[in-house]
């Protein structure tokens, strides 16, 4: 999608990995190049623009050296919610006790806060026009799809609240300041379904996995009342007239892909990008996204060729199993396979005769597709938010509730009803699922980087308050942090790319994971061609373009490390999986 848009406003959403941000800044320099002021901003808690556009960023507009006209920013959420929570706490301080200020502070410390700072910054933007004036087009990168849904629900769920807010609900400080924000609320709801002015790129590969999750989107933004959008497929490969066998799969299984693309997407407007051997870092990538005649160089990393090549998952999954019990996590950038990665682990330690059960915090998971049939030893399951908010209400209404008058019942429904709920509920269906790993093996696919780290903030916070109240919280909460901050019960695997981005935001989660006490056992480089054994020269050179990064985690980055060819028929299923143990 890098045509010049009709509409001043762009939003580019899908699955993890898909291109997002690639598209985005392309999109961006194609505008600016044709003397348009470009302003292009992230959404993402992970957010890697600084890297694709070559210029450091910060939470203002930044021009970006080397193309005129194009600016770009970071939504931070810490840094919105550390201004927040001061614009909340600050004109108390030198009037309420210390104590009190404490308190206040501890109520504005959670995740929920976090994320109500960094939407409290994306509506100023897209719902104040005079904060953009400057610039003829917006594009928003955003996050994965299921922080972006959220992102994009928020609006109609806060104007919901507060328009039925009565009682003075205290969502633990939060919500103190959404009143005086409801009419940027509201405009910003507008501005989204707005098709004169806004359109939403939904971006896929042309992958199965990434084309559902793009239809899932697409239903999902129907019925919150936007359907200004088009779809950007990128990755586009084609084999030639080659006989490589991993050429003419990947060129095989992509048609099939979009041979039985759901029929909602088939029927919006549709770009393709090409698939792009050397990365997409970089102006001079990224003109080769919307600049086909352009050839593409060998300009990418040294090839490193004396890099000693990782073993395969095999290895990896026998110290694993060392352990008898306990709770193995993929983490990492959305899109690097780490839902594959856990299951064929799973799958792995079910065959051999453990109990395993297979779990998800990623609101845009496909474990169950993945595994496909069912497995002796094995219980598949997902951490469903809805199911866990209205199991949490039920609980607490049942406990706090049956001693209240009506007022009093009515004002304690009203405080569920509140968005932050399901933060809360969620993590305590996580604590549980963790904690079933004392007899078990617990495997879980977590959400990608920033929403991981959204909820390890969440838990800190949480065992904090526990630690500081000791309140009625159950068992399971209490020992989280330490059950995930203990090498003999929990085992954190980061899995990415044999790529610059996913290497980059592997090592700055490694290092978020150190300060929250966590050393992760092992990484897992996936999809890689250069294991792949192709000889297409396109794929050959992109394996080339593989070796450094492999060679930093092996030698700087990772403990130890496995690494998992780019197969040729799609890793689903206990046969498809069962082909990555090597």
């Amino acid at each position: 999608m890098t045509s010049a848009p009709d509409t001043r406003i762009l939003f580019f959403t899908g699955k993890g990995g898909v291109g997002k941000t690639s598209l985005s800044c392309a999109t961006g320099l194609a505008l600016a190049e044709i003397g348009k002021r470009v302003l292009i901003v992230s959404t993402d808690p992970a957010s890697n623009l600084d890297e694709v556009l070559g210029t450091p960023l910060g939470q203002a507009p930044t021009a970006i050296a080397g193309a005129p006209g194009l600016s770009a920013m970071n939504i931070d959420p810490e840094a919105s919610a550390h201004a927040y929570r001061e614009r909340m706490v600050g004109p108390y301080r030198g009037i309420l006790p210390p104590a009190a200020i404490a308190s206040m502070e501890e109520q504005f410390s959670g995740a929920c806060t976090v994320e109500i700072a960094a939407f409290d910054e994306f509506a100023k933007l897209l719902g104040d026009p005079a904060a953009t004036a400057e610039f003829d087009h917006v594009i928003f990168d955003t996050a994965p799809t299921g922080h972006t849904l959220r992102l994009l629900t928020l609006p109609s769920a806060w104007n919901d609240f507060i328009a039925s807010s009565t009682g003075g609900a205290s969502c633990l400080g939060p919500l103190a300041g959404l009143e005086k924000q409801k009419a940027l609320y509201a405009a910003t709801v507008a501005q989204l379904s707005d098709a004169a002015s806004t359109t939403i790129v939904l971006v896929a590969r042309p992958e199965t996995s990434a084309l559902r999750e793009a239809e899932r989107t697409r239903k999902e933004l129907a019925e919150l009342g936007v359907s200004n959008l088009c779809l950007a497929l990128n990755g586009v490969f084609s084999a030639g007239d080659s006989t490589d066998t991993v050429a003419l799969a990947m060129e095989r299984r992509g048609a099939e892909a979009l041979a039985a693309m759901p029929d909602g997407l088939a029927l919006l407007p549709c770009r393709e990008t090409p698939f792009l051997a050397g990365g997409t870092v970089g102006l001079d990538a990224l003109r080769r996204m919307f600049r086909p005649d352009i050839p593409e160089t060998d300009d990418g990393p040294a090839s490193a060729a004396d890099t000693v090549l990782p073993p395969g998952l095999a290895p990896l999954i026998d110290t694993l199993e060392s352990m008898g019990h306990g709770v193995i996590m993929t983490m990492g950038k959305g899109g690097v396979g780490k839902t594959t990665v856990a299951a064929a682990i799973a799958v792995a330690l079910a065959g051999r005769g453990h109990a395993v059960t297979l779990s998800t915090t990623d609101p845009a998971a496909h474990v169950a597709a993945t595994v496909g049939g069912r497995t002796a030893n094995l219980q598949v399951s997902r951490i469903d938010p809805e199911a866990e908010v209205q199991h949490y209400r039920d609980e607490v209404l049942a406990k706090a509730g049956g001693g209240l008058d009506t007022a009093g019942r009515a004002m304690l429904e009203e405080d569920l009803r509140s968005p932050c709920t399901e933060e809360i509920a969620v993590f305590r269906a996580f604590a549980r699922t963790v904690e079933d790993g004392k007899n078990r093996f617990v495997i879980l696919d977590t959400a990608p980087t920033g929403h991981t780290i959204l909820l390890l903030d969440a838990a800190e916070a949480y065992h904090r308050e526990v630690m500081r109240t000791q309140t009625d919280m159950p068992e399971a909460v209490r020992q989280l942090l330490p059950r995930l901050r203990d090498p003999a019960f929990t085992r954190v695997l980061i899995v990415t790319l044999a790529e610059a981005t996913p290497v980059h935001e592997a090592e700055r989660l490694q290092q978020d994971l150190a300060r929250a006490g966590i050393i992760p056992y092992a990484w897992v480089i996936n999809q890689s061609l250069l294991a792949s054994g192709t000889e297409h020269p396109l794929l050959s050179r992109r394996g080339g373009y593989e070796r450094p990064f492999i060679g930093r985690v092996v030698e700087d980055l990772a403990k130890r490390s496995a690494l998992v060819p780019w197969q040729a028929e799609a890793p689903v299923g206990q046969i498809g999986l069962g082909r990555l143990i090597v």
